[in-house]
């Protein structure tokens, strides 16, 4: 019986992590030709908003905004406003209108947190298009370009840039190797129809398929894209509009955004029930394997231990070919070890603990869909 969950667990996880990628990576080979592919220099040039919201100190905030001085993107169509959260310092509104010139400031609507400060960022902003982004990111000077070129196609409603976390001083660490994943993943999904969401440091949107954000949503660049999805659009993945990372999060604070971000797909499927009904959902399947399917990993991973602990030395006498696979992992193991001992036990460490949060962050994530606890900023 425990060898039979653990090898269901084992098929279920190779078919979300690796083998849905793949047929996505396949899918997207043959579409690829046959998507409209626009170039800047070839559209119609819509007056955009670049629309942050913020509670971060003035400062910051004056960087982010003197930053959007270096887009490529005619001045006369460009526009920056900057939407305070009212949970933010008493000082901070006074502050950023002070230091921060060039552009709209407000502050965010009631009651606060993020949904009601983009609303009211959205409802200050006159253009066309909306470029949403943070404030710790930075933009490549020709990002808006290619967001906006993506809209070009009349089918695409939304448009997500790629964000560059960069890498530590350590190399890259597993949240890196996983966004490079999901990266990927975003671009061949939109390629076959749409990608299941946006990276909301950078990503754009038909003002027209704007509406505005219930209280307390978690993940507003997973539910407006998902409702241009249900209104009949695409949600288009543009690689070269890029933007970079400028901060390094502990692994503390990724496990943190891990739980937020998880909880928020819970809260999507019990706030947008529609993304669940396979008629009215045309990504269903994408959204099913890609957000949903993930929330069992880690019971899936705790079967396959608990079936190792109990059986693996067992199974592996039994089985002396993947013996001598394991058998063979050791000199290369040993070998790294001797070159470097503390980079490789630093490594395997991180590794070991970013893995084993990431795990964590989806059972509290599942514990706060149950109990409906939806105020996870502060967790």
């Amino acid at each position: 019986m425990l060898e039979t969950i653990a090898l269901i667990s084992l098929g279920s996880l190779l078919a979300v992590w690796v083998i849905y990628p793949l047929v996505m990576s396949a899918l997207a080979s043959i579409a690829a030709p046959k998507s409209q592919r626009s170039d800047p220099a070839d559209i119609r040039v819509p007056t955009v908003s670049v629309v942050i919201a913020t509670r971060d100190d003035a400062a910051a905030v004056q960087r982010r905004v003197g930053d959007c001085a270096r887009y490529s993107y005619g001045a006369a169509k460009l526009e920056v406003v900057v939407a305070i959260d009212r949970r933010a310092r008493k000082k901070t509104l006074e502050e950023v209108t002070r230091l921060v010139g060039g552009c709209t400031v407000v502050i965010g609507d009631e009651p606060g947190g993020k949904s009601a400060t983009l609303n009211a960022a959205v409802n200050a902003a006159r253009g066309e298009v909306l470029v949403f982004t943070d404030t710790h990111q930075r933009f490549e000077p020709d990002a808006i370009d290619h967001l906006v070129a993506a809209l070009a196609d009349p089918r695409v409603g939304a448009s997500s840039g790629s964000l560059d976390l960069g890498s530590g001083e350590g190399g890259r660490t597993l949240a890196d190797r996983y966004w490079s994943y999901e990266r990927t993943l975003r671009r061949n999904e939109s390629l076959v129809h749409s990608s299941v969401g946006v990276s909301g440091a950078i990503w754009a949107l038909r003002r027209s398929l704007w509406t505005p954000l219930p209280e307390n949503l978690i993940l507003d660049d997973v539910y407006t894209p998902m409702r241009v999805v249900l209104q009949g659009r695409r949600v288009a993945f543009s690689a070269r509009a890029r933007a970079h990372e400028t901060r390094r999060p502990s692994i503390g604070q990724e496990y943190r955004r891990k739980v937020r971000t998880l909880t928020g797909v819970i809260q999507l499927c019990a706030w947008l029930p529609k993304v669940l009904l396979p008629l009215r959902n045309p990504i269903w399947l994408q959204f099913v394997f890609h957000k949903l399917l993930r929330l069992l990993t880690p019971y899936w991973v705790l079967a396959i231990l608990v079936w190792g602990v109990a059986f693996g030395g067992r199974w592996l006498l039994e089985h002396p070919l993947a013996a001598l696979g394991v058998a063979l992992l050791v000199p290369a193991v040993v070998y790294d070890y001797r070159r470097s001992p503390r980079s490789l036990a630093r490594r395997a460490y991180g590794t070991a603990v970013s893995f084993l949060l990431l795990q964590a962050a989806v059972v509290v994530a599942a514990a706060n869909g149950v109990r409906r606890q939806w105020d996870v900023w502060r967790a």
